[in-house]
């Protein structure tokens, strides 16, 4: 498996490259920021892109993804529930201070248990609201990105526009199902494992309540 991970805009999002070494499909996840960053590991490696993921539809894990759709036509993936906040990042970030472009529709839409494929590599979707209506995390290969659902030791905000605290503990409690040597991929930050964030996430004394 090919896997590349980039610290990206001024939100500093992870933005996540996998790709299968055979086919040389891949898929990006986040594309924040810094599209040249992007694209120019695509070239160097001679990847084809596949999908474009967004794991939910806010401004800083969005950003990248007209430029990176118009030089590659990759395919733009979301989960429907978070298309309103998809279609209106401009104004999410302007809220922010910052400029930005109105983005793509997406190409098609995922739900719970869809499978993402490159190659013979493969992902399930999760559908996991909480820090958005329609958050999605994608495990497979022993890896779980989480988006901004999961973090090392936190989770997503509630506080914005379709957040729900009460999904979230619904969506933290599935994933802590999960094997304990399944490696963590969250949407900012460092890396985890579920075992470590079942034991130190702050969350799991939330939820015991």
């Amino acid at each position: 498996m090919i896997f590349k991970k980039f610290i990206i805009g001024q939100l500093e999002n992870n933005c996540f490259i996998v790709g299968d070494e055979i086919s040389k499909e891949c898929f990006i996840v986040d594309p924040g920021d810094e599209p040249d960053r992007i694209l120019d590991f695509l070239r160097e490696n001679s990847l084809r892109l596949k999908y474009i993921i967004c794991t939910h539809g806010h401004f800083d894990h969005v950003g990248a993804v007209s430029d990176i759709k118009k030089e590659t036509g990759g395919s733009v993936v979301l989960h429907k529930e978070d298309l309103a906040l998809y279609m209106r990042t401009k104004d999410q970030a302007a809220l922010w201070g910052f400029e930005f472009d109105s983005q793509p529709a997406p190409d098609s839409f995922v739900s719970e248990e869809d499978t993402i494929r490159i190659g013979d590599l493969k992902f399930e979707v999760l559908h996991t609201p909480g820090h958005s209506p329609g958050g999605i995390c994608l495990y497979g290969e022993g890896i779980l990105i989480t988006g901004d659902t999961l973090f090392a030791g936190s989770v997503g905000r509630t506080d914005f526009p379709g957040g729900d605290i009460q999904a979230l503990k619904k969506s933290f409690k599935r994933l802590m199902s999960l094997p304990d040597d399944v490696k963590v991929l969250p949407g900012h930050g460092p890396e985890s494992t579920i075992g470590k964030e079942r034991i130190d996430n702050f969350f799991s004394y939330e939820c015991s309540e």
